[in-house]
This record gives structure tokens, sequence and C-alpha cells, in this order.
């Protein structure tokens, strides 16, 4: 066993010996990081999620070598036109006005307007290129020449049905609305100028005829951006005036509640520091990480000076009783924060950069706080209360909250009566709990929703009773961005890319592509048993319906009689790339020609766990080199990177934490086995959160996918704090039972009072304009009560089994 006495005496003794050096060096080290806080910048948004998942880089490469079928860029903005029908003449006629008035302001940047009304009118007339030219063609063509134009540029141009509601109907033709993309002249990365433009077509649609939305990256940026400054508005100085109320309560001094509050304000500059220092960018799951430190850092305090007081309160004085408070505390600080940091640290594992750069800021706030609250503050209330004495003015309160003759502390002590004497049943309610919340468990979902990141397009009841003068905004991003996922299938969820490399010009590679689409899987969409896709293929066959050479031309090079040309594939492509339909080849074929995309329909009815299997194996039959990408199967990586990311990371905080206890406790006090019988309430409560989830409706997402490691980091404190403090006085008394009812009257109030602030700081975060923190924050508290609560009842069950074991 380690002589941790003599370490601790030292570092005790330095501390009570120098408390106002202590206090300057932290001032200096706390100006050092506010020199941080100006590089901490804001990245809002879900890309940096997509950008994880090797999928997403697929998609991205195969959108780069071909051109996304519908393209909206970050230099794009999006109009949705709704109308009785879009492809009626006065529909068209609207939606080019539209277009030459934005084209018409030079301060807008327009390079170029595409939509439904633009191929109309280019089909009535190919050498209109100007929107005059265009609307001159629409005006003079009647209702019967449109409508044949609009099924012209249908069998042209078959993905422009993206840009069409999905409520269309091709035979007609006829939709309720429509997406005309505009494309600007702007530079490259600069967001401030492109939602300034967008801010104004805004302005523009509106007076304009008829429904027209605005919507644009940039735009939708700003609205992240803005959520967050909100969500912070609401949510911090909702959580400093809950901590206030507790440091009031716990406190009952105004003085040693303000030197908390310069402690908690240290540790945050220190943290955000440390974010600035290393360029590591404030995300939307950032807003976590001050509500955390927060509530962990209450924690500290209030075990600091609640136990501080206890001494003082049996006739200690200042000196002494820091002294005594310190040797005991720091151990279990120490113990705490490291078994916090491996919680939250474990998230480092994680596939997703901001899941790992989430759990690397909060175990480095952690440590921050240790130092903060374990050196820092003792040494700031004993030079306060010296110069408070010399000064001649008096302690407010020296009583400890949650006393072992409060009624708090009788509360508390109930629960090691329980365990004396009636064992068995505890033991048997604890089973039937953690038992149904471990079947509820096997229900719990993981998924991946960018809806999650945006804002309530409706407030929830926490957020609607707030007075309007603070009330957050109304989000129009959002109900924009729902729109346009329900009324156009602009997502591409029902439909999967496979991306096929080889030599395009062999002779059977048509024939190689067109046979892997004869046995499809079942969650393809078939027709006369074969896949239903859209290709090169599909290019090749229409043009030959409208070209009477191209179409003997094909025949002849035709071996198999399947309208699929089998050689002289070089000559076949050349021709189709002079023609008319050159842009719709060019979606399918790459210039080098070698490599081509087949686009097929899934069944909106499978899942996306269905669909990205199949679509797996499906590329994995081609006999070229091929791989599934699109939507749904990134959305799918996603989902299965956030369930790998919170089993994985579980396992490595639960592994690592238990093993940490069981060494720690091994050195520093003889007796290993402590560090099981530490983890025990930590495994039920871990089963109980994740029971919960099902019941409230709560997958794992993001960032709820942190839940379980955080759960290990947090909830371990408590059981620690007591067992820290049952060892002491179980090594003095040799007493299990009066040992725990002096540890739950005594650091059991401490502990209630720890968690309060946290849970409460945490649910806090249920104020955030966005669901995703709203559901973290709402998770955190739970997870924090269900491990205060086992350390309370199931802790001294798991003692007294100790003591008759190993004691």
């Amino acid at each position: 066993m380690i002589d941790h006495e003599r370490v601790l005496d030292a570092l005790s003794h330095w501390i009570v010996d120098n408390p106002e050096r202590i206090v300057v060096a932290f001032l200096l080290v706390t100006a050092v990081f506010a020199g941080g806080l100006s590089g901490v910048e804001i990245d809002s948004g879900t890309d940096r999620f997509f950008e994880s998942v090797p999928e997403h880089d697929t998609q991205q490469y195969v959108d780069d070598q071909f051109g996304a079928t519908f393209e909206t860029g970050e230099d794009t903005t999006q109009l949705v036109v709704t109308d009785e029908n879009v492809f009626s003449k006065r529909a068209v006629l609207r939606t080019l006005e539209l277009q030459q008035d934005l084209q018409s302001d030079p301060s807008l940047r327009v390079r170029e307007t595409t939509g439904l009304a633009t191929g109309i009118a280019q089909v009535l007339d190919p050498f209109a290129t100007t929107p005059e030219q265009r609307i001159q063609a629409v005006e003079t063509a009647s209702p019967a020449e449109i409508r044949d134009a609009a099924r012209t540029l249908l069998d042209r141009r078959p993905g422009i049905t993206q840009v069409l509601s999905e409520d269309r109907n091709l035979e007609e033709p006829r939709a309720s609305a429509t997406i005309v993309v505009v494309t600007h002249t702007v530079p490259e990365g600069d967001q401030a100028t492109l939602e300034s433009i967008q801010e104004r077509m805004k302005g523009t649609a509106e007076t304009a005829d008829g429904d027209i939305r605005v919507f644009g990256a940039a735009i939708q940026q700003a609205g992240f951006d803005q959520a967050i400054f909100e969500s912070l508005s609401l949510i911090v100085p909702a959580v400093v005036v809950f901590i206030l109320l507790c440091l009031v309560l716990a406190y009952r001094d105004p003085i040693d509640l303000l030197l908390a509050l310069v402690s908690l304000i240290f540790a945050l500059v220190w943290t955000f520091g440390f974010m600035g220092y290393a360029g590591i960018r404030f995300n939307l799951m950032m807003i976590a990480v001050p509500v955390i430190l927060l509530g962990v850092g209450i924690d500290f305090g209030i075990h600091a000076v609640n136990r501080y007081r206890e001494e003082r309160v049996d006739g200690a004085e200042p000196r002494e009783s820091m002294l005594l408070a310190n040797d005991q505390l720091l151990v279990a600080f120490f113990i705490v924060t490291v078994t916090t940091v491996i919680g939250f640290l474990a998230n480092v594992t994680s596939k997703l950069e901001p899941v790992r750069e989430f759990g690397l800021v909060v175990a480095v706030g952690l440590v921050f706080t240790f130092f903060v609250f374990g050196i820092f503050l003792p040494a700031l209330k004993l030079a306060t209360d010296r110069r408070r004495a010399a000064l001649g003015i008096g302690q407010f309160s020296i009583a400890p909250f949650g006393g072992e003759d409060s009624r708090l502390g009788a509360a508390l002590r109930s629960s090691a009566v329980v365990a004396k004497r009636h064992p068995f049943a505890l033991l048997a309610v604890i089973l039937l709990i953690t038992g149904t919340a471990g079947a509820s468990a096997t229900n719990v979902e993981s998924k991946f929703e960018t809806e999650d990141f945006l804002p309530y397009a409706d407030h929830p009841p926490q957020i609607e009773v707030i007075p309007d003068e603070i009330a957050p905004s109304e989000f129009e991003i959002t109900e924009t961005s729902n729109y346009i996922k329900d009324t156009f299938e602009t997502t591409n969820t029902e439909q999967v890319t496979v991306y096929v490399e080889g030599p395009m010009e062999q002779d059977n590679a048509l024939e190689i592509v067109h046979r892997a689409g004869a046995d499809p899987p079942p969650s393809f969409v078939r027709e006369d048993g074969r896949a239903v896709s859209q290709g090169l293929i599909s290019v090749i066959r229409t043009y030959a319906s409208q070209d009477r050479e191209f179409a003997a031309m094909v025949e002849r090079n035709d071996l198999t009689d399947n309208g699929v040309p089998d050689r002289n594939l070089d000559a076949i492509y050349a021709e189709l790339l002079r023609s008319e339909y050159t842009d719709q080849a060019e979606q399918y074929l790459t210039e080098d020609r070698r490599a081509t995309k087949v686009v097929y329909q899934v069944e909106s009815s499978s899942t996306q766990k269905e669909i990205t299997a199949d679509s797996r194996a499906f590329a994995a039959d081609v006999h070229f080199d091929a791989e599934a990408t699109g939507d749904t199967i990134v959305f799918r990586a996603l989902t299965e990177a956030l369930m790998s990311s919170a089993v994985v990371s579980f396992a490595v905080a639960f592994g690592l934490t238990a093993v940490f206890l069981v060494v720690v406790f091994g050195l520093l006090e003889g007796r290993w086995s402590l560090g099981l019988a530490t983890m025990a309430p930590i495994v039920v409560a871990v089963v109980m959160l994740v029971g919960s989830m099902p019941v409230l409706g709560i997958a794992f997402n993001a960032l709820t996918a942190t839940i379980l490691a955080i759960t290990i980091g947090l909830g371990v404190a408590y059981s620690v704090h007591i067992v820290h403090r049952f060892i002491d006085e179980y090594d003095e008394r040799g007493d299990v039972h009066g040992s725990l009812l002096t540890t739950l009257g005594g650091t059991g109030g401490g502990v209630t009072a720890s968690m309060l602030t946290t849970s409460g700081s945490v649910a806090c975060m249920t104020l955030a304009v966005n669901p995703i923190l709203g559901q973290f924050g709402l998770l955190t508290a739970i997870s924090t009560f269900y491990s205060y609560v086992t350390a309370i009842v199931v802790l001294p069950l798991a003692l007294r089994a100790w003591a008759r074991l190993f004691g």
C-alpha cells in the first residue's frame, strides 16, 4: 500500500501555508487561458458528422465524378414554388418572371437559374438563352404545346423529377410544387455575403406572385448559429440562477457563494481558453460543456465546504479544519476526477469527430475543475476566512448541509437500516427493477436525423412558458426544411446509387451492368422481375427510341437482342455524346469512360438497415469493382457509427473505470475488492437509464450516444465519495453499520446537494431550442438521479456484502 498519507499531508500543508500565493498563481494562469477565448470559433451544422464516415466520402466522390442529380451546392439558393399545377402556362410564366427579377438584380450575383420552367422554355426554343427569350417562348406557346414540351423534357431528363413534388403525375403532367436552383457568383466560403444575398432574395420572393419559399446553405447555417446563441442565452442564465439557489441553500453564506462562483468562472475560462488555443471549434454539442462543468464544479465545491464545516462545527480552527478536509477530499476528488475523465475520454473511440472533440474538451475541463476546486478553492476559502476574522466579520453559517442531526441525514441513513434488517427483500426489489429495465433496454434504437439539430418547428411546453420578452425565435428554416423533406424526394431516401468502376468501352461492359439487375434483392423495386433503375443503358434506350439511325446502330451491336449493345461501345458512346442527350449521358458515364453509375429504386417500406445490407450485397455481386452509396446508406453508416460509439465508449469507460478503482483502492487502502463494490450501483444505474430511453421515446443519436460513458463518469462519483468516507469510518471503528450511518448522514448530504445541482443544471438544457440538446439534458439529469439513488440504496447492501466477504 502506498504511503499516500505523507503525500497528502505535504500537499495539504502546502495549500494551508500558502493560500495567498496560490490565489495569485491561479489568477495569472486564468489570465493566460483568457487569451485563448478569442480563438474559439463556431462550427454549426452537421457536415462534420457526415464527413466522419467513409460512405459519405464515396457519395461525394460519385457526385464529383458525375454531378449530383439534384445540385444544391454551397453557392446555390433553392426557391420552392408552390402552385395548383407548376406545369401550367401561368405557373411557368410566373416562375420565369421571378427568375428574371432575380437575374436583373446585380446585388444578388446570380450566375444562372435552373429548374422546370427553364427546361420547358428551352424545349420550346432551344436558342432561348436569356430570361426574356424564355418568357417569350412560353408566352407565344399554347397550353397544349407547353404540355408537350414538358413531356419531352421529362423524357430527356428523368432526373428533373427530383425538383417536382411527390404528388406529381407525369402523364398529365401535373405537380403542386417545384424547386428552382439559383447559382451565385460569390467567393468560395464567403458565407456572410451569401447569407446577405439569400435574405434579400426572401424579400424579392415575398413581393412575387404566389407562395414562394427561399432556402439555402447560408441561411440554414445562420439559423444553426442563431440556435446555438439562443440556446446558450436560455440555458446558461437558467443554470446560473438554479445553481445560485442551490448554493444559497447549501452554503447559507453569501461570501462562500461568491467564492464558489469565482472558482466556476475560472474552470470555464481555462476550458474555453484551451479550446481556443487548441483550435477546437464550438459546435452544438459543446453547449453541454459549461453545463456539465458547472454541475461537477459545484459538486466538488459543496463537498469541500461541507467537509470543512463538519470540522468547524466540531470546534476545530480554520487551518486545522482545512487540513483535515483536504486530507480526506483530495483523494476522493482525485478518484472522482479520474473516473469522470475516463467516462468522457472514452468517447474519443468514436468514429465521429465532433463526438471525439466533445469527449476531449469535457475531459480536459474536468482536470481543470479538479485543480481549481481541489487547490484554488480551499486556498481561497482559507485566505478569505482569515481575512474575515481579521476584520471581525463573522460567519453566516458553518453548519454542514444535511448533517447527521438533520431530517435529510435521517432519511439517508434509512437505506443502511433497510440493508441491515431486510437485505434479501432489498436485493429482490433491486433485481426486479433491474430486470424490468433490462427488458425495456432491448428496444432502444439508434438513429441519425438532421432534424434533431434543427431548431424546433413548434416550441415544446417548457419553452412555451418562457415570457415573450426572452422567448426564443420562431425558426423559419426548420419549417422550410421540413416542407422540402415532406414534399420532395430530394433526400434520395427511396433510391440508392451503385458506382461501377471498370473498362466501360470493353465489349461486354454494359451487359455486365445490365445482368446485375436481373435478380435484385428484396428491398429493390422490381418490374418484370428486374430492378427498376436509371443509368447509361436507360439513356441509350431513350435516345434510340427517338432516333432511327442510333437505334439501328444499337441493334447491330446487340448480340443478345435485349436492347443492350455488346460491342463497339466506344462508337455508341461517341454518337450518344454528340446528341441532345449529352448532359443526361454525362450523369452516368465519366469523361474517361472508366466508370458508370446506376440509380436503383428501393421500397419505401424497407428500413435503412435492410436497404443498406441489400445494396452492399448487390454491389459485391457486380463483376466489376462496385460500391453502393446514397443518402440512405450514408445515414445508415452514421447510425451504425453511433451505436458502435455508444457500445465501445461504454465498454472502454466501464472497463477502465473498474480497473482504475480496483488498482487505486488496492494501492491506497490495500483493499482492491472495494473497487468492485463501488461499481455495483453504476451497473444498476446504466441498465435503468437505457431501459428508460424507449419509454421516453429517445434513441441513441449524435449526442445521446455519449450518455452511457458519461453515466459511468458522472455516476461513479457518488459511489466514490460514499465508499471513501465509509472506509475511513470503518478503519476507525470497525463497525459496518455504524460506519454506514455516519457516512450517509454526513457525506450523504454533500452527495445529495451535488446530485441536485448536477441533475438540475443539465435539466436546464431542456430549454434549448434544438431537440438533440433537450434530449441529452433530460437523459443526463435522469442518469445523475439514478446514479445517486443507486449509490444511496444499492451501495450500502454492496458494502455489507464486501465487509462480510473481504472486510
